[in-house]
């Protein structure tokens, strides 16, 4: 039975998550949805690893660069809430062609948005890098890298939210399967453009971008093939080829809380990461490495917590609050059993895990402290996760937007000024400060989602 659940999971058997068992249901949606975050992760990982071996500017810059680029990750996520939120809840009363049209719109606003950010990014990129507190070298090092993450955010921004459409569909095996052509591509190609292989030179830092926007790009052909070929309940039909301004406002309307959370959570990332930039180069290869490692248990956590997301959409479309509910608590509990049994690996073997992706003897020691400070919060952070991807699949992502301004811009951000600067704890202080904060943040989430508002939302 578990194995016969599991081949169509992978397959991508369409099921009705209004009816089916919520167990059941969270293992089907679950299964494409963490794979596809370990693939995400594992490009993480995988990336750095290579990257690490072009010595500490490297790193710097690509930390620098990600945390800037994390507002091109906010959009898309904003805007692939919408996309779950949206299909999911047309997918719960069974409107597939809304949900086509819908799909249509969600390609629409996501390309205009990410041709703007890829223009200012290539234009801009040594003043971003110097902004953010980079050497000079790592400046000179580091432009040609930025431009290209920036040109290529197109392939990031529609990644994402069509993968989050596919999850509202309940077509997670689409979303793991894009990821996964396009993270595997870029493992692939990573240390044959970094490093050059036979005849051919390697780009240096420059080939991690390339691949990077090279592989993701690969990944949507393969998600537009998916929605065009009128094969799926997800499908954009000829008549839905009209833009309708009444869609994508309404997906703007989503989209703007969504962003909000993670133009928030961003702002708070890059304060934190040009925190770290004052005490060195070394400082902040660690922190970048440490960030790295932890986004292996992380995503695959996200990925779980997705499920939560789908099935509230799809249930609260049936008319079905009730049963929401109940997949947000299942949903809860696995996510914690999950987190809790990663927490004594970081605690346990920081040292090794650190060593593993640099032998430089400050950046392991920043790395390793990283490590096991921020994973003691992880049983905390397992609950928030699931909580706003509840809130996000009902429609409301202005909660979770208000949320993180509260906690992040008024509690993180402050705390880790204080800790690393008033009482000299440098980087720990930021570690400790990310710890109690995103701890305190599911708290505060769990109070707003008992009040239930979340199951009055009309999307």
């Amino acid at each position: 039975m578990t194995w016969q659940l599991i081949k169509d999971a992978l397959r991508g058997k369409e099921q009705d998550f209004t009816s089916l068992s919520l167990k059941t249901a969270i293992f089907v949606l679950a299964i494409p949805m963490i794979l596809e975050m370990m693939m995400e992760s594992a490009f993480a990982v995988v990336d750095i690893f290579f990257v690490a071996k072009l010595g500490e500017h490297a790193i710097a810059t690509v930390g620098l660069t990600e945390s800037v680029v994390v507002l091109v990750y906010a959009m898309g996520f904003g805007i692939s809430m919408a996309a779950t939120a949206l299909i999911s809840r047309r997918f719960g009363e069974k409107e597939y062609k809304e949900a086509g049209a819908a799909a249509f719109q969600l390609l629409i606003v996501g390309g205009a948005i990410s041709i703007v950010l890829g223009i200012l990014g290539w234009t801009f990129a040594p003043d971003i890098l110097g902004l953010m507190g980079a050497e000079a070298q790592v400046i000179e090092t580091g432009v040609s890298y930025t431009r290209i993450i920036f040109a290529g955010n197109t392939a990031i921004m529609l990644l994402f939210l069509l993968n989050g459409a596919f999850r509202g569909a309940g077509q997670a095996h689409h979303a793991m399967r894009s990821l996964w052509i396009a993270n595997g591509l870029n493992m692939i190609l990573d240390p044959i453009l970094i490093f050059g292989i036979g005849n051919l030179e390697g780009f240096g830092l420059e080939g991690a971008a390339i691949a990077t926007t090279f592989g993701r790009g690969v990944g949507v052909v393969y998600q537009l093939y998916h929605l065009f070929n009128g094969k799926h309940k997800l499908k954009i039909l000829r008549e839905n080829i009209v833009i309708s301004w009444a869609i994508i406002k309404k997906i703007m309307e989503i989209a703007a809380g969504g962003m909000g959370q993670f133009l928030i959570d961003s702002v708070s990332w890059i304060a934190l990461t040009r925190m770290n930039a004052e005490f060195g180069s070394a400082s902040l290869a660690g922190f970048t490495i440490a960030f790295r490692i932890l986004i292996f248990t992380l995503l695959p956590a996200w990925g779980l917590s997705g499920a939560a997301s789908t099935l509230v959409g799809q249930n609260l479309g049936a008319k079905q609050p009730d049963r929401a509910e109940k997949a947000v608590w299942i949903t809860t509990r696995y996510t914690v059993i999950f987190m809790a049994s990663v927490t004594g690996i970081y605690i346990l073997f920081n040292q090794e895990l650190a060593g593993f992706f640099t032998d430089i003897p400050e950046v392991q020691s920043v790395a390793a402290q990283g490590l096991w400070v921020v994973a003691l919060g992880y049983v905390f952070f397992a609950v928030g996760m699931v909580l706003t991807q509840a809130f996000n699949g009902a429609g409301d992502t202005k909660t979770p937007a208000w949320i993180n301004i509260g906690v992040l811009w008024f509690i993180e951000i402050p705390l880790a000024y204080v800790l690393a600067f008033t009482f000299g704890l440098a980087h720990l202080g930021i570690f400790i400060s990310i710890a109690f904060s995103h701890s305190f943040h599911s708290l505060v989430s769990l109070y707003f989602f008992r009040k239930g508002k979340w199951k009055l939302m009309e999307v």
